[in-house]
């Protein structure tokens, strides 16, 4: 079971053009603070203000540090002005539907938004929770998420989940309610994704709603493993969510680039050998594979399709089926041997850069190697949270993804 309250205050933007001044993209779909920096500058009113204050600077030579004091003080003063500023207003219990149509992607989704429980989280100490967590959490980092959380008195970024909805009967009835009424705000992003809301408040829809999606045995977290995290560190009761069904939404490609590890070109070519079929792609365009177990690689030449042999993987084990995993095993470790995924050498790099940037990053020598995967499906990635399986790090990439600065909850006295 599934359990929805709604947003005892919910701060929001006022109209369309407020929410176009207000939203941005979540924390995480940053390379660098730098970009954070370069965006704050085109959309001073934006909510990077808040959730990223270390980067709210006159430049980039005077960033705070992240999570430090003076962050935090700086965010507080920032979430104090979006409180009062005229294009926010408070809306009192309420839920929210949130569409996001991707035309880049090809992608429609629609979902349930509200508070979720911190209760209902799978853990250790709660193997029976109904949201299930895929992904391992650094406590650092939810701490740091926590800490800004407790001094804006506000959860100002949405997890965003997954559902079965086998039956289609939650997205029938989302769409028939956003079809009957125009929303209550609407805007486009950066990538030219429309953000469209609608603010609940009828409390017989509110029932409604929250009984459909009480019949959903699981949720899956797609992103936001750290936002969930940091509010049971906290111990709040609820964390703010969103709930799409499964069959809406699309994971694209998480790649990578590697420093060099001082490889000669023989060794490398053997390291990669023992575990890979290598069919070299000379003179081929950046390579982007989009078939399970095919892997592509950059060596600042040409590009070459790496096939996993077989007993590189467990079929058994769907985490280990994840083509991350096995180029974590396979590439990083045994041939670079880069064994931490957090090693510095290696840069993660979301569907928002393709492989055409991650071989100009290797062409313009800030990186030695680019290695480019196929997206995890969403087959993979429900059996890995149903085997109670962590995904590897950095391995879905969720799109399109929910704006923050849309709908936020108070968390303070009122």
């Amino acid at each position: 079971m599934i359990t929805i309250d709604p947003i005892r205050r919910a701060l929001v933007p006022v109209d369309s053009a407020a929410a176009a001044a207000l939203g941005a993209p979540n924390y995480d779909e940053f390379q660098s603070d730098f970009e954070v920096w370069d965006l704050i500058q085109t959309r001073p009113s934006c909510v990077l203000r808040v959730t990223m204050p270390h980067c709210d600077a006159v430049s980039p030579d005077s960033l705070l540090e992240a999570d430090s004091e003076a962050a935090l003080e700086r965010a507080a003063e920032n979430m104090e002005q979006l409180v009062a500023d005229p294009r926010t207003r408070e809306i009192r219990d309420c839920l929210f539907i949130c569409e996001i149509t991707s035309p880049r992607h090809g992608v429609r989704q629609i979902g349930l938004g509200g508070m979720a429980r911190t209760t209902e989280i799978r853990t250790p100490a709660n193997p029976h929770g109904s949201i299930i967590r895929n992904e391992s959490v650094r406590e650092s980092k939810a701490r740091g998420r926590a800490r800004l959380t407790e001094r804006t008195r506000a959860d100002m970024g949405t997890v965003n989940n997954a559902v079965d909805d086998p039956t289609g009967a939650l997205q029938t009835a989302l769409d028939a309610y956003a079809a009957g009424r125009p929303a209550t705000f609407e805007t486009t992003d950066e990538d030219g994704n429309r953000h469209r809301i609608w603010i609940v408040q009828d409390a017989t829809t509110i029932e409604r709603l929250r009984s459909l999606l009480a019949a959903e045995p699981h949720a899956y977290v797609a992103d936001g493993n750290h936002r969930s995290a940091a509010a049971a560190m906290l111990g709040q009761l609820h964390f703010l969510a969103v709930f799409f069904p499964a069959a809406m939404m699309r994971i694209a490609p998480y790649n990578r680039l590697v420093e060099d590890p001082g490889m000669t070109p023989a060794d490398l070519a053997a390291g990669l050998a023992a575990s890979f079929e290598v069919e070299q792609l000379n003179g081929a365009s950046p390579f982007q594979p989009d078939a399970t177990h095919e892997i592509g690689f950059y060596d600042g030449g040409a590009w070459s399709r790496l096939r996993p042999k077989p007993g590189t993987w467990d079929a058994a084990d769907a985490a280990r089926d994840i083509d991350a995993d096995i180029v974590q095993r396979r590439i990083f470790a045994d041939v670079f041997g880069i064994t931490d995924a957090r090693d510095e050498r290696l840069t993660f790099v979301g569907a928002n850069r393709d492989a055409a940037w991650l071989q100009s990053e290797v062409d313009a020598g800030r990186a030695r190697y680019a290695v480019t995967l196929p997206a995890v499906t969403m087959n993979q990635f429900i059996r890995v949270c149903m085997q109670d399986r962590l995904m590897p790090p950095k391995s879905t990439w969720f799109v399109p993804k929910m704006r923050s600065g849309l709908v936020m909850a108070l968390l303070g006295p009122e």
